[in-house]
């Protein structure tokens, strides 16, 4: 979800530069949606597999799998969502902090549905490396002269050794590896689609699918099943997000391109192919009187010879869908982090050229821990695609609902309009979420504990944060009438300039009153600094930094970032350098951060338990020196004990 980011978007679409981004595009927005095709119509045709299958079901499920990727991707995303941009920048948290701006008093809505995509949306960066790695290496059993080296034991060992070394790497970037991530894409939809195609030579018919009459016979006449296998169906559009959450980084313009042109056209000729294949098999085992089971028709497209070259550029794509996701974890939390949703976290830089390169320890390790669980629990690609399609469909929901919110508020439509717009995108998403939902025992409750354990986590560090603000509010004076007093009867006064950081401006900060009260000293210039989480992207440098002077002893400083940016306070601050500002010495300025003491009371505020979930969170934080970019030597920590 997160990449490169090397200049603002509507600069380089029109610059001839608009093949580079489109290869881009190719590799890091549709690397999931890309590698589908491994398992999608497999797991879907297995759904109808109980008591055999006939034609009318290979045509039923293809024909739910084409108008499925036609409706979700083509219409509503590719059409209709990708309209729907926060200063360029997609993606659930964008578009919440988007609809939060022109909500107003009923921002908590949007707040709301921007925690449940991003809760939804670590389950799904946990499932997607261990299903699509795994369904990668499961075609190993199809070769032959290597199936009895390659058992299910076997095949999840190399799973697993590939996806810990993809996590290790993290650490180092990805920035060098990641130019490689396009032509390897581009070589891979190539080939699926040259698959599918061939294979269709087997059934031209075929092409009969593209009807939707054949979809809805199937789900008229096979009741239950029928929802069972459109919630496997839902595999084929895994991925979908990312065509909006990614649009920062690419543009509009090169994601539509590369959709249209070579991946939509892709995966349809590979899912007809299969599609074909399937029939031909059916037919044959029908003549010989030999009874049909349904295959890893993907694999067993390629002739014997190439299906192991198929099977390394499949693990290539896989690792590079996986990468995609890892990133998008990395970049959501950040976003998090910085709208307030979560604690800080430690956050490194692992390129120098591109800001979008960013590695989170604890989520990595977190999504690495959650990974190896899932394959050593579900042994198989079959048994985990079950898990799969809540998470999508629930992040699918919430965007759409976000999308109405947009549409009404932001673009100003009327109710009518707006309702006529996203309802039939709704009523979509939910009869997918519907049938996902009848999966929750085969698997589907995973990816449901991960986002209410997520939630749960968002939910007490907002509403343990909201305790002590109101405690810090209750006891604090505006800094104006401080100012005044001090004015009149001047504490000590030490040379250098004392910088207080708070979250309210106007009040007097709790260090500088805790400073006043017990060493009794005023600097000899002192700035009162807020950092403030804008509802847009980065923040440009004009727009960076106001200043206020309340009198010769205080000046009120707001620091503006974007919801993707990292602060940098003494940088922003003109410390050590020339800046409109006064230019602040480095070696005579001090950094003041009010630290709370946090006690647990079952009568107070959170229920104990949820008292000592938010304290822990607290303390794990990372530092706000570091956080902030503050050298270490030059802080100094004050506060007092708060009930929360």
């Amino acid at each position: 979800m997160s990449h490169a980011v090397e200049a603002p978007v509507a600069e380089r679409s029109s610059h001839p530069a608009l093949l580079g981004l489109t290869i881009g595009a190719i590799g890091v927005v549709f690397g999931d949606i890309g590698t589908s095709p491994l398992y999608a119509f497999r797991e879907a045709l297995q759904q109808s597999a109980a008591d055999g299958i006939d034609p009318s079901e290979i045509l039923g499920v293809l024909s739910l799998a084409l108008w499925t990727l036609t409706l979700i991707v083509t219409v509503k995303y590719v059409l209709f969502l990708m309209r729907a941009d926060n200063h360029g920048e997609g993606g659930v948290l964008a578009l919440a902090a988007l609809a939060r701006r022109s909500l107003g008093l009923r921002s908590r809505i949007a707040l709301v549905l921007g925690a449940a995509g991003a809760a939804l949306f670590y389950g799904d960066a946990i499932i997607t490396p261990s299903l699509s790695v795994l369904s990668a290496m499961e075609g190993l059993r199809t070769i032959p002269s290597a199936a009895k080296f390659f058992d299910e034991a076997t095949i999840r060992a190399l799973t697993i050794a590939i996806l810990v070394a993809l996590f290790v790497i993290q650490r180092r970037g990805t920035a060098i590896v990641a130019r490689l991530f396009g032509p390897v894409c581009i070589l891979w939809f190539l080939t699926i689609g040259g698959l599918g195609l061939w294979h269709i030579a087997d059934e031209p018919s075929i092409f009969r699918v593209l009807l939707p009459q054949y979809g809805i016979r199937f789900l008229a006449s096979h009741g239950t099943v029928g929802l069972f296998v459109l919630g496997a169906v839902f595999l084929t559009v895994t991925g979908a997000e990312a065509l909006t959450a990614d649009m920062g980084h690419f543009g509009k313009k090169p994601i539509r391109i590369a959709w249209l042109f070579l991946v939509f056209p892709a995966l349809m000729l590979n899912y007809l192919g299969q599609g074909a294949f399937a029939l031909s098999h059916l037919e044959a085992a029908q003549q010989a009187g030999t009874p049909f089971q349904n295959q890893d028709w993907f694999f067993l497209m390629a002739p014997e010879s190439m299906r192991g070259a198929l099977i390394v550029l499949a693990g290539f794509a896989t690792v590079i869908a996986s990468q995609a996701v890892i990133t998008g974890a990395f970049s959501l939390t950040q976003q998090a982090v910085q709208l307030g949703l979560l604690p800080r976290m430690k956050l490194r830089q692992t390129s120098a050229d591109f800001v979008g390169q960013i590695y989170l320890p604890t989520i990595n390790w977190l999504l690495l821990v959650g990974v190896l669980v899932l394959i050593i629990q579900f042994k198989t690609s079959s048994a985990m695609a079950a898990a799969y399609g809540i998470a999508v469909t629930g992040t699918m929901v919430v965007t759409t609902l976000l999308g109405y919110l947009v549409a009404r508020h932001v673009w100003h439509w009327q109710r009518a309009w707006a309702l006529a717009a996203i309802l039939p995108f709704l009523c979509l998403d939910l009869v997918f979420f519907g049938a996902n939902i009848l999966r929750v025992i085969e698997g589907g409750w995973v990816p449901l504990v991960i986002a209410a354990a997520i939630g749960l986590l968002i939910y007490t560090w907002v509403r343990g944060k909201g305790i002590v603000r109101a405690f810090e509010a209750r006891q604090s004076i505006p800094l104006a009438d401080l100012a005044a007093a001090l004015a009149k009867r001047p504490p000590e006064r030490v040379p250098g300039t004392a910088v207080f950081l708070t979250a309210n401006p106007r009040s007097a900060p709790g260090a500088l009153l805790h400073n006043l009260k017990h060493n009794k000293v005023l600097h000899e210039r002192n700035l009162v600094v807020s950092i403030r989480t804008t509802d847009r992207p980065v923040v440009d440098a004009e727009h960076r930094r106001t200043s206020e002077r309340l009198d010769d002893n205080f000046e009120i400083v707001v620091l503006n970032y974007g919801f993707m940016e990292s602060p940098n306070v003494p940088a922003d601050l003109g410390v050590g350098g020339k800046t409109e500002m006064r230019s602040l010495e480095a070696m005579k300025t001090s950094f003041f951060i009010g630290r709370n003491t946090l006690k647990p009371e079952a009568d107070v505020g959170m229920p104990l338990w949820q008292d000592r979930i938010f304290m822990f969170m607290q303390r794990n934080a990372a530092d706000p020196t570091e956080f902030l970019k503050i050298p270490p030597g030059k802080v100094l920590e004050l506060g007092e004990q708060v009930t929360v």
